[in-house]
């Protein structure tokens, strides 16, 4: 009966998983990739606007 409640006890001590986590991460990367490909269009738009 004391492993019982041990078991119990270890459970409710156990970090709680983010479900979220791999969503948040996902959209993160995918946001990254978004942005870093308008930050090189603009770059380009610019060099090509200079350039003639």
């Amino acid at each position: 009966m004391e492993t019982a409640f041990d078991d119990i006890s270890s459970a409710f001590k156990e970090p709680r998983t983010d479900v979220w986590g791999k969503v948040r991460a996902i959209a993160l990367d995918a946001a990254g990739k978004f942005f870093t490909g308008v930050a090189i269009g603009m770059g380009f738009a610019i060099v090509h606007a200079l350039a003639g």
